[in-house]
């Protein structure tokens, strides 16, 4: 009973809003923070030859393995990556942007 209601409740209009907003919100940000090296769309090259366009990043790895480095605030990569944290909601916006976007 309860899946159903949860399955019910996934299915309202102000769910769906939600689910929009936070995609939005996770694409906002993955243009301030990433799009200045990483092709950050569902098409177009990386600015940098050795940064991955995030549309590839599902063959990699899982994307939820990204959120421990979220949250610890990613300082690594390539030279010009920039450092930030990001909140437990930015996060998941960030996640459900980026699975938005993988090639199949």
């Amino acid at each position: 009973m309860s899946f159903l209601v949860f399955l019910v409740s996934s299915l309202t209009p102000a769910n769906a809003n939600n689910q929009r907003s936070a995609v939005a919100g996770g694409r906002s940000l993955v243009e301030r923070y990433c799009s200045g090296c990483h092709a950050v769309g569902r098409s177009g090259k990386s600015r940098r030859p050795d940064a991955p366009a995030f549309r590839t990043l599902s063959k990699r790895y899982p994307l939820i393995n990204l959120e421990e480095s979220l949250a610890e605030g990613i300082s690594t990569g390539h030279p010009d990556m920039p450092e930030f944290q990001v909140g437990p909601r930015e996060i998941s916006s960030i996640i459900r942007y980026l699975d938005t976007i993988q090639e199949k």
